[in-house]
């Protein structure tokens, strides 16, 4: 063999020996399997972060709607209810015990309403963004548009505009769609009588026990069966979750055909509202604005308006005197209050709030779904005009 001949030969046996050059396809397929096995192991790594996200949040309560049966009938005090409701009000013993025979106890009522664990700041602009989202505005329009006729005729009956009953609606229970899934006579039943340990118990449930007595006076009177209402954990019923003496009080048959039904009629959920907030201080000829945004001085003299109750105590010159000063100009011939939207870590906002926001504070005695409904409520009156 020549050298000529070894030298050519040389690389080859060297491949053989140790291996492809470099760019063959061995090296290749270990690359391919090396990547594999880097996102094989990434694919782990992101799996498992997944599942310690998961075990860190909190479990979800399970919500009973059903609840268990329980034998109310040997309670005294619910004995002495239905003793009540027979000589009070003329049900026969055979209707109140066949009702107390079907009444079932719903624990998750019962963990539902105990007060929220203390320590957690208020947030305004994370409550609020529950309720000011697209999904609520786009319904809010659909809503308006296929009720106009009765959201006009009630702005100009008792003066509440189509906005505030829009925005009342949105947040309640999104236009009907969630308007709860329990039993009403259950957890009203529940609640009367199986309260749980709080400072307020006694008087929460004398409260219950009241609505208890509306809601079987509200099915007599409807000749219906009273197990089938359903409504929220705390026995609210229907659009614009009315508890059943509110019903009786302030509903309104507004589409007139002969029952109140807050439930089914649109139309007549928009007339209850309108009333109940003009039998809770709505003024139809308050001039300018519900609220106005403000900014307060850092003497903090204003310090003295907070926290003065659901109600207008204070005149424009004793808010500017204080240090408080309204974005807009505030009409003198009325009474302010001063709100605080308190936003966590971020700064608190303040508003100056008229007998009107106050209204909406009778429906739920809170500043932060006070303001939700008027937002909501311009949001949509925006998203309808554009």
């Amino acid at each position: 063999m020549t050298l000529t001949r070894l030298a050519l030969l040389l690389p080859l046996i060297a491949a053989l020996s140790y291996g492809a050059p470099a760019g063959a396809k061995p090296p290749q397929k270990k690359a391919a399997a090396t990547k594999a096995t880097n996102a094989t192991k990434a694919a782990q790594k992101k799996k498992a972060a997944a599942a310690k996200k998961k075990k860190a949040e909190p479990p979800r309560p399970r919500i009973d709607y059903a609840g268990e049966e329980v034998n109310f009938s040997e309670w005294s005090a619910v004995r002495a209810f239905a003793d009540t409701m027979v000589s009070k009000h003329g049900f026969t013993q055979e209707e109140i015990d066949g009702v107390v025979r079907q009444t079932r106890f719903i624990d998750s009522a019962v963990q539902l309403v105990k007060p929220a664990p203390p320590g957690k700041p208020k947030n305004w602009q994370a409550y609020s963004a529950r309720f000011i989202e697209p999904i609520r505005i786009n319904a809010g329009v659909r809503f308006w548009n296929e009720n106009a006729e009765a959201l006009a005729r009630a702005e100009v009956q008792y003066g509440v505009p189509a906005e505030i009953i829009i925005g009342i609606l949105g947040v309640e229970t999104l236009y009907g769609r969630d308007t709860g899934k329990f039993r009403v006579v259950d957890v009203l039943t529940t609640l009367a009588f199986a309260y749980p340990e709080t400072p307020n118990k006694e008087a929460r449930m004398a409260f219950f026990r009241s609505e208890l007595e509306n809601t079987l006076l509200f099915a007599r009177q409807n000749h219906m069966d009273p197990f089938s209402l359903l409504g929220s954990f705390a026995g609210a019923v229907g659009m614009p979750q009315f508890m059943p003496g509110n019903i009786l009080q302030y509903g309104v048959d507004y589409d007139q055909d002969g029952s109140v039904d807050l439930r089914g009629s649109a139309t007549d959920a928009i007339g209850s509202v309108a009333n109940f907030l003009v039998q809770h201080g709505w003024r139809r000829d308050q001039p300018g604005d519900i609220v106005y945004h403000a900014d307060v001085s850092p003497a903090r003299q204003w310090e003295r308006f907070i926290g003065a109750g659901l109600s207008t105590h204070f005149t424009a010159d004793d808010l500017a005197g204080a240090g408080v000063a309204a974005a807009g100009p505030l009409p003198r011939e009325q009474l302010y209050g001063l709100v605080d939207l308190q936003n966590g870590a971020e700064p608190t906002e303040y508003w100056i709030a008229t007998d009107n926001f106050f209204a909406i504070t009778q429906y739920n005695r809170s500043y932060f779904y006070a303001m939700s409904v008027i937002e909501l409520g311009r949001a949509v009156k925006l998203a309808r005009a554009s």
